[in-house]
């Protein structure tokens, strides 16, 4: 008989697992852009990640709280019904380092992402999203009562 422990410890053994394992990280960091990222200002992020400034768009739902009561745990959705969508990047503006996440949006799918975010402090919260036509955003002014990036 197969206990829990068991099925684990094959599992863990099996080095073609193990091996697949260990290309996951190299997978998933391989369109990482370390300089959007370690941006320290929304206008170098914008201008890392986009060709043009992304203008506004009323085809873009983000969905953010009025007041985050906890900093650390900012819920956010984005949904567009914008064509043809690649990238859909959360920036925040006062943030130490704004660029807070980016979703590469496999073509034919719909551009819509969930997530949770740090914020440090009160602060602009804009979408942008990346299309085939151009770049468009949408933001909201999310308050922060406690916790955050800050501390």
């Amino acid at each position: 008989m197969i206990n829990r422990r068991g099925a684990l410890k094959a599992i863990l053994t099996n080095s073609a697992i193990l091996g697949m394992m260990a290309l996951i990280p190299r997978i998933s960091l391989a369109a990482w852009n370390t300089q959007a990222f370690s941006a320290e200002d929304q206008d170098t992020v914008i201008n890392t990640l986009y060709d043009d400034i992304p203008t506004d768009s009323a085809h873009i739902n983000l969905k953010a709280p009025d007041i985050a009561e906890n900093g650390a745990v900012v819920p956010i959705t984005v949904h567009t019904t914008l064509p043809d969508v690649k990238s859909i990047s959360v920036v925040v503006a006062k943030n130490p380092l704004p660029l807070a996440a980016q979703f590469m949006i496999p073509k034919g799918t719909q551009a819509g992402v969930s997530c949770r975010i740090r914020m440090g402090e009160t602060s602009q919260v804009t979408a942008v999203v990346e299309t085939a036509t151009g770049n468009f955003s949408s933001s909201k002014e999310v308050k922060v009562t406690i916790g955050g990036c800050g501390g």
